[in-house]
């Protein structure tokens, strides 16, 4: 309304009901923000929501633990909101929604960094020492940063992977997964990281381009006359060689076999290289390789070359390698590339490893000369000590000068990487504890599982919800094609595989279940670092001590992360022991972690319980630039959470993480943020008009029934009632983004642009206490109190703000969601099209006043025309239709459809309430203002029944 002050006496504007409220138009976020987290924790609000929430079904989202390394990002933003988000919506429907945040806490990383500063020299018992201490500070620094997003936990008790607790339960899950007959011990190639030291998982690799010499290499026939009887020819003339074609210069001092396909055909051809067998359909692309030319003298089948022996390429070069490599036939060999015919260095390639076994090689036998650091064994032939990637060179000239090369060229191909160090991994044997993914016997099984790990793991992601549900397809592939799970790792800071083996024959002691129960014991007291002090003859005594090695072998960092439920949710976290049964309700992560923790979590429980240990996925996005480019610190194109807090606040983020679809990629930047910062300031514009003009409003003396309300305010209310419906139905799938969508257009459009516009007089110029005016007050409470629930999971900072001003004195998580009565389907149909003509008659009005011919709508008459069923509905408002409008005059008249005609008005202006009308000044004792302003001020007030 307008501050000018009439010419007489009365200043009108002082006689309306204006708004009024301390909830401030400025948010000031960054200022304001940190003393509310400050005030969370005093108070530990936390807590108190647990109290009030207790005896209610319990929701567990367990935590996936981030790792203590490094401060927090983005991405760790974006994670820990949307848990935030989720369990904030579930208190408001009612559940005890516990939320106990975790930390990752022991494996290479921490190590790499402890290195990095104190050398590669340390003792086992200082780098377990300054890993602790290292984790402890880093978990420190987050944890700040997390509080500071307004994400509420259980802070003063998280729980961490290097609790004594945990690293026990760690050890007593081990034994449940061996007791099922899943663990064993075997030589197999494992991913090996030179720059770890340490054999990797599966999630641990990354596919990048690398650099690599292709070679086709020619083995010498070591008997001719049995080449020549597999080829059917009586003799043959020349030399003969078997020629493969490898990306892997490295492993050919290593090769022990030559695999041939046994159903494709092979070929000999004559070339002035001599005679050389090559799959029959690659000839002509072979002998253009090699500039050659050739002509193919006999074929035969792979089947009748089995067991035909030929020469290591540099068996005349160096004692070391006179060796004979047979033919082996295995269906892996194929003739899309190269030349049909695979060399095998079996303890470098899982096929190669499992051909050769399968053919009989003893595992003593597999030569394995490339150690943990990359280099070749110092004793090896030719190449001993050098490091494989700088003997490629060295191997292709002994080869050259053997006569035995007959091409190499450079290509760049996919090939796998570690994905801490971005640094090139072989396949590497090493004898190695496994978990069994199919059929097969483990080491002191007393228990034994009815079915396969794998099976019970692809029926138990049968059982699982996912969001969004192209996560399933996606962890059934993984599992049903990964082989079995290596999961001892040669490092320091981790849990310890407390096993105890014999010199000779390597075997376990007979003892090893219950030392098990009694490293779990000594781990609990005093730690990992407590076993690490334990010698062998204090474990097995004075006699068997001397036959015994103790392994120094540790649990890889994803079967920590992976038994946490069984620990953490059942053991370590009272308040959440068998919360809701054996699994949690939700994982959530990064969609990376479908080959990670939902993974590793799965394998392990299935193998300790038949069953997965969560009933629904979510996975979510990384964050990327407004580009699409992943945020990094190397292209510099990352946006800071600490800085955005400092700058926009915390809320920012919060309300730009719940109005992203998580689903995919999440972008983020500057401008994007600035968008999100205009969204935030429209919606908090609409909770201040709620809560000033509710400010005088006492629902307990001053509320109207609701049967009783104005029809338009029960409009508003089964409007709410609708959209509340819709938004729950979408937060019970944990969608945020459509929330913020449809709030915002229900702040704009439904609220703002039609029932607070419309409101406003009422609200403004009815007395303060009159029916009239306390039915919108009781909508508008109503519609606060229910649109301060709708929000407040992301919006936990604002709403908090507004709560303690309307609210009981608690949290507003303490609450949940308003209860509506079912909305009148006919009443919100009748309004539906109302609201449709209005926007028809304003677009009429907006044409007028862009002539210049109308200020304010309400100097607009306004003549509707409106068809039989259009116009018994408008005609049903009665003298309430103008205020519907906002118009100071409006005429209906019956006709085919509707149209409008709109005139500007010749009446007077009322000072007060600013209608256009014919009784300004009708009592001379208020010469400026209308009869029902008179009547507002000082007579009975006006009559409103509609709007």
């Amino acid at each position: 309304m307008s501050d000018t002050k009439s010419a007489g006496a009365t200043d009108y504007r002082a006689t309306l009901n204006l708004p009024d409220t301390p909830f401030p138009m400025r948010g000031d976020l960054p200022k304001r923000e940190p003393g509310w987290v400050k005030a969370w924790e005093d108070e530990g609000r936390y807590h108190r929501l647990r109290d009030a929430r207790i005896g209610a079904p319990k929701f567990i989202l367990h935590d996936g633990p981030p790792y203590a390394n490094g401060q927090i990002h983005m991405g760790h933003a974006v994670n820990k909101i949307l848990k935030d988000m989720i369990t904030k919506e579930r208190q408001l429907e009612g559940f005890d929604a516990l939320y106990v945040p975790g930390w990752d806490c022991h494996g290479l990383p921490i190590e790499n960094a402890i290195e990095k500063k104190h050398g590669r020299n340390l003792s086992r018992d200082d780098m377990q020492a300054k890993s602790r201490a290292f984790a402890t500070e880093q978990i420190a620094q987050q944890m700040v940063d997390f509080k500071r997003l307004g994400v509420l936990g259980e802070w003063d008790h998280p729980y961490k992977t290097m609790d004594f607790a945990n690293e026990a339960g760690e050890l007593r899950a081990f034994k449940r997964v061996i007791e099922r007959g899943f663990v064993y011990r075997g030589l197999k190639p494992v991913y090996w990281c030179f720059d770890c030291g340490s054999s990797l998982a599966e999630f641990e690799i990354e596919y990048a381009d690398k650099k690599s010499q292709t070679l086709d290499v020619a083995f010498k026939a070591h008997d001719p006359a049995k080449l020549a009887a597999a080829f059917d020819l009586p003799s043959l003339t020349k030399d003969a060689f078997a020629v493969i074609w490898t990306t892997t210069a490295w492993t050919i001092p290593a090769n022990q076999a030559i695999n041939l396909n046994p159903e494709l055909d092979y070929a000999l051809v004559d070339t002035p290289r001599g005679l050389l067998v090559l799959a029959a359909s690659l000839v002509e692309m072979c002998m253009n390789r090699w500039a050659l030319d050739g002509q193919v003298i006999a074929t035969a089948k792979g089947e009748k070359l089995g067991g035909l022996e030929f020469e290591h390429p540099l068996y005349d070069v160096d004692a070391g390698y006179k060796r004979l490599s047979p033919v082996y036939l295995a269906d892996y060999a194929t003739a899309d590339d190269g030349t049909g015919l695979v060399h095998s260095s079996p303890a470098y390639g899982v096929e190669d490893f499992n051909s050769c076994i399968a053919h009989g090689v003893a595992y003593d036998d597999i030569l394995n000369p490339v150690q943990g650091n990359g280099a070749y064994a110092p004793d090896f032939p030719l190449f001993g000590g050098e490091h494989i990637w700088k003997a490629v060179p060295h191997i292709i000239q002994a080869l050259r000068d053997a006569n035995r090369l007959l091409t190499t060229e450079a290509i760049t191909h996919s090939y796998p990487h570690c994905w801490r160090h971005k640094t090139p991994v072989i396949y590497r044997a090493a004898a190695q504890w496994f978990v069994r993914m199919d059929e097969g016997e483990g080491v002191f099984t007393k228990d034994k599982a009815p079915k396969t790990l794998r099976q019970t793991a692809l029926e138990a992601i049968e059982q699982t919800s996912f969001y969004p549900e192209n996560g399933k397809a996606r962890l059934h592939d993984m599992i049903a094609n990964r082989p079995d799970w290596c999961i001892s790792r040669q490092r320091s800071w981790g849990v310890p595989i407390p096993f105890f083996l014999h010199k000779d024959s390597g075997e376990l002691h007979p003892r090893t279940m219950e030392i098990l129960d009694q490293a779990a014991d000594i781990v609990e007291e005093g730690g990992i670092e407590a076993w690490s002090r334990v010698t062998v003859e204090e474990i097995l005594g004075a006699e068997d001590a001397p036959h015994y090695t103790k392994s120094t072998d540790i649990l890889e960092v994803w079967f920590d992360s992976g038994s946490t439920f069984w620990h953490v949710l059942r053991g370590t976290h009272p308040t959440v022991h068998h919360a809701t049964g054996p699994e949690a309700d939700l994982y959530l992560e990064g969609h990376d972690q479908h080959r990670g923790w939902f993974h590793s979590s799965l394998l392990i429980a299935c193998a300790l319980e038949d069953r997965a240990p969560y009933r629904g996925l979510l996975t979510h996005g990384f964050t990327v630039d407004s580009q699409g480019r992943k945020m990094s610190k190397s292209l510099g194109n990352g946006i800071d959470p600490q800085e955005v807090s400092k700058k926009l606040g915390a809320e920012i983020i919060r309300l730009w993480v719940a109005a992203s679809d998580y689903s995919g990629d999440i972008a983020g930047d500057d401008k994007i943020l600035a968008r999100v910062v205009d969204a935030y300031r429209r919606i908090r514009n609409t909770l201040r008009f709620l809560l000033a003009n509710t400010s005088d409003f006492d629902i307990t003396k001053d509320a109207v029934p609701l049967d009783q309300l104005l029809e338009i305010d029960r409009y508003a209310l089964a409007r709410a009632a609708q959209f509340q419906a819709e938004i729950l139905a979408h937060y019970k799938v944990y969608e945020f983004h459509p929330v913020v969508a449809k709030l915002q257009v229900y702040c704009s459009e439904d609220l703002g642009a039609f029932y607070l516009d419309i409101l406003k007089d009422r609200l403004y110029t009815t007395a303060a206490g009159s029916h009239a005016r306390r039915s919108a007050q009781t909508a508008l409470w109503h519609i606060s109190q229910a649109m301060l629930r709708w929000m407040a999971p992301f919006l936990s900072f604002t709403a908090e703000e507004a709560w303690a001003l309307v609210g009981d004195g608690h949290s507003i998580f303490a609450q949940k969601f308003s209860q509506f009565d079912a909305p009148d389907e006919a009443l919100l149909a009748k309004w539906n099209r109302i609201r449709e003509i209005r926007d028809d008659v304003n677009k009429q009005i907006e044409a007028v006043r862009a002539e210049g011919k109308v200020g304010s709508s309400l100097q607009a008459n306004i003549e509707l025309t409106a068809g039989p069923d259009d116009h018994a509905l408008l005609a049903s408002l009665g003298e309430d239709l103008k205020f519907v409008f906002i118009t100071s005059a409006i005429k209906l008249v019956a006709g085919a459809a509707v149209s409008t005609q709109v005139m500007v008005s010749t009446d007077t202006k009322c000072e007060r309430c600013w209608h256009y009308r014919a009784d300004v000044g009708h009592d001379a004792a208020y010469p400026t203002i209308c009869g029902r302003c008179t009547s507002n001020l000082h007579g009975a007030g006006e009559a409103r029944s509609f709007a």
